[in-house]
Formats: structure tokens, C-alpha cells, sequence
């Protein structure tokens, strides 16, 4: 019996801090070669960047935003073995003696062409993990762009690069809470609920192979996508329904691991902002320094982030980003160490 997939969570993702020098500057402790990067400044009002070895270090965009995305020789210099390289440029991540907080994924490079949808897309996936970087030309009509997952993801951002949004899909953003099996959208750049899908993934969940994207959403340009799947010890995407209750009565989420990052969005009650938790700054258990995805401000302390434990996550307040009754909300997490290996070994506490 395997009791998990992936022993050693670090190969696949890690969290990294620094300070930013406004010179050339090389971050190091990833473990890993990165393929995405998730950034974002925590003592500054500075929108999140995300970087990526599909389009290159010298491509930017922003996930707090519809713009469009920017090129600049010195965003990401270098993907390194243990981190990466920023110039001087930097896209407002590497902003003199401002300190940050970087996302780092392990995909599979720079990719390789993929050809099992009716248009042809770049794709960076790595099985192990279930996640994947995808990369197509548009073309304003229906289409279906393969992702390489070999399993269904669970939960895609997905934008244009020119002056779109980021299109979310979200197999379990409706949850107990609504009819289970529709297909609804979000935006990672704003706070509304999901909705049903019209104009994104043609009403259609993904499947093993292929993404179905809809004109609406597939215009004549480039767009990227990042797809998740859930891999047993490391990575849980999924739902639970508020309660309204307190520390002590507030939902505890099973992931089977003991998160390292966790990101949390109300799909159901709008006006609520994507929140973001992870093991490496002070912003958990008992501790209240969070992120919003959704925007530019510097890291929060009026509120208290989930407890991240051995086994999962529980919340620790009834606010409404975390916790409000009735209402659903869709997380997606990553391992610091699953809660039994692969031998079925208890991992120690910690």
C-alpha cells in the first residue's frame, strides 16, 4: 500500500524569503531548480509577479492584475539549480532593502510541444507532482489545448497575456453548497464568487489529457496556464463550508500532510480576498502576518491565519475570508512533509 507519493516535498516546492538589493541578486535554499515563480513583497504595497521557465525570465505578469504582460531582460536573469537569478530590473521584486516572499514550483523546464488537443500548446509537467505550465496561441474560437498532466486538474489559472483576466477553474469551488458538477469561474485578480462558466472552459471540467477552452476566453494572443492536480501526501485542492465559529469550533481541513502553503478563496460569498499561508513567514499558528493574491498591500496582521498541522490545516477565526457560515471556500495546499511516508512511517512532529 503506498501511504503517499512524494517523501520529500522540498523537490517539488518550496518557499524562500529575502531582501531586495535593486542590484543583481541571486536567491538561493530553493532545493531545486524553480519553473514557476510566485512572488510578493511583504513590507511594501507591491503587486505579486509570477515567472516562469515556459515563457522565459524576461516575461512578466502579474496575478493581482489584467494587464498585460511585460518583457524586460533583467526580471529573471537565470533559473539556477538552487534558485534563481534576478537583474536589475527586477519587476518590483528585488526593490532595495524590501522584503519578499517567493512561491517556487518544480514543473519540467522550459517544456515541449504537446499536440493532443485541436491546438498545439508548449507544455512543462511534471507527473510526479501534478502540476503543469501551459503555454498556446489563441484563436478567438473553441479549442482544446492539451496540458500533460495525465490526470484531470483540479484547480487552473489561466490568462491571456495581453489585457485579460485570470480565468480560474476550480473543480470544487461549488462544494456542498451548490449543484456539484457545473462547471464555475473565478478571477485570481479580483474578489467576486464563482460563477457558472460561459465564456471559459466551455461548461466542461478538464480532462486527463486536454483543456476545453471557449472563444471567449481563447482570443488571438498568448496565454499561459497553470494547472494543478492533487498527489496524495504532498498537494490537496479542494472545499469546505464555513461554520461562523471561533478558534476551537472553526473547520479543520484533513490534507493528509502537513501544509507548507495554503491558499484560501470564498467561491461563494463575494468581496472576499484570496489569502495566502505558508511555513516560512510569521503568519501561522497563532501568529496573523497574511497575503492577499488578489492585490498590492504589504503583509496584514488583523487576523488570525489557520494553524498548519501535522495532518492539515484548522481555521482560527470566524472571519469572513476564512470562515463565514454557510459559505464555501476552495483552498489548494502543498506539503512540508506527509503525515505517513511512503513506508508507513509516521513522520516526526514538528
Amino acid at each position: 500500500m503506498a501511504y503517499t507519493t512524494i517523501d520529500n516535498s522540498g523537490l517539488f516546492f518550496n518557499t524562500v524569503l529575502y531582501t531586495g538589493t535593486g542590484n543583481a541578486h541571486t536567491v538561493t535554499g530553493v532545493g531545486f531548480q524553480p519553473d514557476w515563480l510566485w512572488q510578493k513583497s511583504r513590507s511594501a504595497g507591491q503587486d505579486p509577479r509570477a515567472f516562469d521557465a515556459v515563457r522565459g525570465g524576461s516575461k512578466l505578469i502579474y496575478p493581482s492584475l489584467n494587464t498585460a504582460e511585460s518583457t524586460d531582460s533583467q526580471y529573471i536573469t537565470s533559473f539556477n539549480a538552487d534558485g534563481f537569478t534576478m537583474g536589475t530590473a527586477g519587476g518590483n521584486a528585488n526593490d532595495n532593502n524590501v522584503t519578499y516572499v517567493a512561491w517556487n514550483w518544480k514543473a519540467n523546464g522550459s517544456g515541449s510541444s504537446n499536440t493532443a488537443g485541436s491546438i498545439n500548446s508548449t507544455v512543462s509537467a511534471n507527473t510526479t507532482s501534478g502540476f503543469s505550465i501551459v503555454k498556446w496561441s489563441g484563436s478567438a474560437s473553441t479549442a482544446t489545448v492539451g496540458h500533460g498532466l495525465g490526470i484531470a486538474p483540479e484547480l487552473v489559472f489561466y490568462k491571456g497575456l495581453g489585457t485579460t483576466g485570470w480565468y480560474t477553474y476550480a473543480k470544487h469551488a461549488l462544494g456542498s453548497n451548490g449543484a456539484v458538477g457545473k462547471v464555475v469561474v473565478g478571477f485570481l485578480e479580483n474578489t467576486a464568487a464563482f460563477t457558472n462558466d460561459t465564456t471559459s472552459f466551455q461548461s466542461t471540467d478538464p480532462s486527463s489529457t486536454l483543456l476545453y477552452v471557449a472563444a471567449g476566453a481563447n482570443q488571438s494572443m498568448e496565454n499561459v496556464a497553470y494547472c494543478f492536480a492533487s498527489v496524495k501526501g504532498f498537494s490537496k485542492m479542494g472545499s469546505f463550508i464555513g461554520n461562523g465559529e471561533p478558534i476551537g469550533d472553526a473547520p479543520f481541513i484533513y490534507t493528509g500532510f502537513k501544509p507548507a502553503f495554503v491558499l484560501i478563496k470564498s467561491s461563494s460569498y463575494a468581496g472576499q480576498h484570496w489569502a495566502m499561508t505558508d511555513n516560512r513567514r510569521l503568519g501561522y499558528n497563532g501568529d496573523s502576518a497574511w497575503l492577499k493574491a488578489d492585490e498590492s498591500g504589504a503583509e496584514l496582521t488583523n487576523l488570525v491565519n489557520p494553524n498548519l498541522l501535522s495532518n492539515g490545516f484548522s481555521v482560527q477565526n470566524n472571519n469572513d475570508i476564512y470562515n463565514k457560515n454557510g459559505q464555501t471556500y476552495i483552498y489548494m495546499a502543498f506539503a512540508e512533509s506527509p503525515f505517513v511516508t511512503s513506508t508507513g512511517v509516521p513522520t516526526p512532529a514538528g
